[in-house]
């Protein structure tokens, strides 16, 4: 009996190991092209604007309206909340949202389309 749970113990854990590096990825970003950027671009156009702006800064009066208010995407990108401007931490923010504010996830559109609105709205950031 006790070689038995032993070798179902071994199998667990092998099963294990195998299966966390799955949940643990994190997002690859592609290679910031012209055509992943106007893809963001449209899709921030049509799924963004309205709370973070045309031009990123939040001014509008649905941005203004909503608490917590959207940040500045025009500031420094080591200034941004949460993310630091990272592209992996990005993607998670457009992808799942964040959670006690009015940002919801995209995670029904492609992820191409998320890749391209996070190069879309890194290009919002002030240069150092």
């Amino acid at each position: 009996m006790k070689h038995s749970s032993n070798i179902i113990l071994l199998v667990l854990l092998a099963a294990f190991l195998v299966t966390v590096p799955v949940f643990c990825q994190t997002a690859t970003p592609p290679q910031k092209t012209k055509e992943l950027t106007d893809l963001g671009k449209k899709s921030f156009d049509q799924n963004c604007a309205t709370c973070h702006g045309a031009n990123g800064n939040a001014d509008t009066p649905a941005g203004k309206a909503i608490t917590p208010h959207p940040p500045d995407l025009t500031m420094e990108l080591k200034d941004w909340p949460g993310t630091k401007g990272d592209p992996a931490k990005l993607f998670d923010v457009v992808t799942k949202g964040v959670s006690d504010t009015a940002m919801m996830g995209w995670s029904q559109l492609p992820e191409k389309e998320r890749w391209g609105l996070v190069y879309y709205i890194m290009g919002f950031a002030k240069a150092k």
